[in-house]
């Protein structure tokens, strides 16, 4: 490598996946690494709390998981020592409610037929719905897994005749999972690719990964370790500088490039007088979506039948719940320094696009959904018996987890009309929805097309 690329000193705005990812992915180029992060905690909305006292695990911002056609999260893990076999639960694609009225689950059969054993042999759905969800796929596989851009995920479901059990057996909770955005809303073009990757992937590539650690030692620990991350510093302004190099706010440093691994709406008042007003338009036309956690400590052990079970929503009487976790299972000892308070089982309920938890009252939202998972777990033919007395409960929302995944919603790119500045997060055009592996990808692209061009001028 010449002594200039090696001279190379790129500043990333953000600590959280993306620009984790991308200062991993500069430090492997041989840069010079500064991060600066608003917070005083590394992983953005992936990570560890600071404190989860009466819990006997860590708590995180919120549960997620991930799917084994995740390859450059996979690739990154091991590229900084850490064992994905280790660190996440590989689990056959499966899904199965929590009252026990509905499950499939995918043999170890080469793709497609895995996909096509799991629905064949469906719990809870009959022979027309289940050969409806298998012409499904086989139209969106015909389609090279693409969807008009204008569609909505409910517009697709009722042009490909989907039976409503179906959609709300099946499609809609894959729908709310992966895209945080209602069916009625979400972009039928992203949701293909969900589907894609889940029930269309290769076996491997479906496979559920559920951490077996907190999020933050995940990865995100490993990186935050060995970098220059300047925490409680929020970046207001980029200036660029006439000979190729960018300040930030009244820093001296000038820095040969910029990554800004923040949030749109961040990124819009950070390049607000930038002078490109077409990426300012798309940055000013992403919204966001909630998503609310749910963690219980129980007084007692409580085993679930699968460590992931679905959970049926009936908003009316508040049960918003649709992903219930039993995080004793997933999650290995308590790490280091993190003393257990007692053998209780820890639960995590999930609440994607949560605006209608949102308006109830705190501790209405919390008593409903603890009643949500009391009577559909009863219902399960291999149910741990009543559920025990909660002792300890924590309710977390992200207020702007996500962004909304609109049919249209044109995506920026990574380039921005100054060379020497590029963007990276989940919301950039990755061709994902705003998920884990979404923000790695990015992170990892802005990183290397700014080394490339950077080496190029200055080579």
């Amino acid at each position: 490598m010449s002594h200039a690329t090696d001279s190379l000193h790129i500043a990333v705005i953000g600590a959280g996946w993306a620009g984790l990812a991308a200062t991993a992915t500069l430090q492997e180029l041989g840069c010079r690494v500064t991060v600066f992060e608003a917070a005083h905690q590394a992983g953005g909305r992936a990570r560890r709390l600071p404190s989860s006292t009466g819990f006997d695990h860590p708590l995180d911002n919120g549960q997620h998981i991930l799917l084994g056609a995740y390859r450059e999260t996979l690739a990154l893990m091991q590229s900084i020592g850490i064992n994905p076999d280790k660190a996440l639960l590989r689990l056959p694609l499966q899904l199965g409610s929590a009252d026990g009225s509905f499950g499939l689950r995918a043999p170890r059969w080469p793709a497609p037929w895995h996909a096509l054993a799991a629905l064949l042999e469906a719990d809870g759905l009959n022979w027309s719905e289940r050969l409806a969800a298998i012409r499904l796929l086989l139209t969106l596989k015909g389609a090279r897994w693409q969807a008009p851009a204008q569609e909505t995920v409910a517009g697709l479901l009722q042009r490909l005749r989907q039976p409503e059990r179906l959609c709300q057996r099946l499609w809609h909770p894959l729908c709310m999972a992966a895209m945080n955005t209602l069916p009625a809303e979400a972009s039928a073009a992203l949701f293909a690719t969900v589907l894609r990757d889940s029930l269309g992937g290769s076996r491997h590539d479906s496979d559920l990964l559920l951490p077996a650690r907190d999020l933050s030692a995940l990865w995100p620990d490993t990186i935050a370790q060995s970098a220059d991350i300047r925490f409680g510093h929020t970046i207001r302004k980029v200036h660029l500088e006439l000979a190729h190099g960018l300040r930030l706010d009244q820093f001296p440093t000038i820095f040969d490039g910029v990554i800004a691994a923040i949030p749109p709406h961040n990124a819009h008042r950070l390049l607000h007088d930038c002078g490109d007003h077409a990426l300012l338009a798309r940055l000013n036309a992403f919204d966001t979506q909630p998503i609310a956690t749910l963690y219980f400590k129980l007084a007692k052990p409580w085993k679930l039948p699968a460590p992931m079970l679905m959970l049926w929503e009936d908003h009316e009487r508040g049960h918003d719940g649709q992903w219930l976790f039993d995080r004793t299972q997933l999650l290995q000892p308590a790490t280091a320094g993190h003393k257990a308070t007692g053998s209780g089982t820890e639960l995590a309920v999930v609440v994607s696009a949560a605006q209608a938890l949102l308006e109830r009252p705190r501790e209405l939202a919390i008593a409903r959904l603890e009643e949500q998972v009391r009577e559909q777990i009863a219902r399960h033919p291999r149910n741990p018996g009543p559920m025990p007395e909660v002792i300890e409960h924590a309710l977390m929302i992200e207020k702007k987890a996500t962004f909304t995944a609109r049919p249209g919603l044109v995506r920026p790119a990574t380039a921005t009309h100054w060379p020497g500045l590029r963007l990276a997060g989940d919301w950039t055009d990755t061709g994902y929805p705003g998920v884990l592996e979404g923000a790695v990808r990015s992170g990892k692209q802005a990183a290397q097309e700014l080394h490339a061009w950077l080496s190029s001028v200055k080579a």
